[in-house]
């Protein structure tokens, strides 16, 4: 019997052991492809943000949106950057921070789609309402909304239902995207004057921004939401697909250049106002 007993307290040390050996394999692949990305994607991101400001013109507020989306980007890029620099003074401020950029993020994700599903589905009235102005109130609206949360929501509630919180707000834009796709769908079948490779590049970033948000953001909402955490693969896995969004966010870059917007929204308007002439 008490060989049974060694014999089983043996097993479950070496059982431990090779947990514990598992994990810091997973641990330190974590490191080295939050670090990839980190040196990917730092300098990409302000490349762009620069290639993307030189598109900024008077009455041109196209860009606004994803400049502010690759900004909340470099945010979570440097609190990555910290985190992987053993900065623990600073731990509670780089998480706050990341999660800033997170949520906010996704906040200029909606953003983009909404205008681009305005763009063509409303077009006389986006006409009117796209000022540079009305860009800046609503990325001052979306900058503010996360840290009022975090101020707000965390000194309220306990943890766990604040998580949840946070959870709801992550999954509250999934379906506005899945809407202003199925909408521009529906106004680009009915439009004959905008090109095709216009009609493929329109859905297109519909499409990318609805996949970034499904495959990196929906893991790390559904780990939220979950209580019980007891798998820690899934758990590194869901925080990992998040660390890939700046990279994937640049991808939108190729589909925002001045010729095609300008292009985009003079065939609109065109197609208004034949519209209205033959009413």
């Amino acid at each position: 019997m008490t060989e049974n007993y060694i014999n089983v307290t043996f097993l479950n040390g070496s059982n431990e052991y090779i947990k514990d050996e598992y994990f810091e394999k997973v641990k330190f692949i974590m490191h080295v492809v939050t670090r990839i990305i980190i040196s990917i994607g730092l300098p990409l991101t302000l490349m762009t943000i620069y290639a993307l400001f030189s598109l900024v013109r008077k009455d041109h507020v196209a860009p606004i949106y994803v400049i502010n989306l690759l900004i909340s980007d470099l945010i979570q890029l440097c609190c990555m950057l910290i985190h992987e620099t053993k900065q623990h003074e600073s731990h509670t401020i780089v998480f706050y921070s990341y999660y800033c950029g997170l949520l906010t993020s996704v906040g200029f994700m909606v953003c983009v789609s909404l205008e681009r599903y305005l763009i063509i589905a409303h077009p006389l009235w986006y006409r009117f309402k796209r000022t540079i102005k009305n860009s800046v109130v609503v990325s001052v609206v979306v900058w503010l909304i996360p840290p009022v949360f975090f101020l707000t929501v965390f000194r309220w509630f306990t943890f766990d239902v604040a998580r949840s919180i946070f959870a709801i707000f992550l999954i509250l834009p999934f379906p506005l995207f899945i809407f202003f796709l199925v909408g521009t769908l529906r106004a680009l079948s009915a439009s004959v004057s905008v090109p095709s490779e216009e009609k493929q590049r329109i859905v297109g970033i519909l499409v990318l921004v609805l996949l970034i948000y499904t495959l990196l953001f929906l893991p790390i909402t559904i780990l939220f939401l979950n209580r019980n955490r007891s798998d820690r693969t899934l758990t590194d896995l869901a925080l990992m697909f998040a660390k890939l969004s700046p990279l994937a966010d640049l991808i939108l870059y190729v589909f925002f250049r001045k010729a095609s917007i300008s292009k985009l929204f003079t065939t609109v308007n065109s197609q208004q106002n034949t519209s209205q002439l033959q009413a």
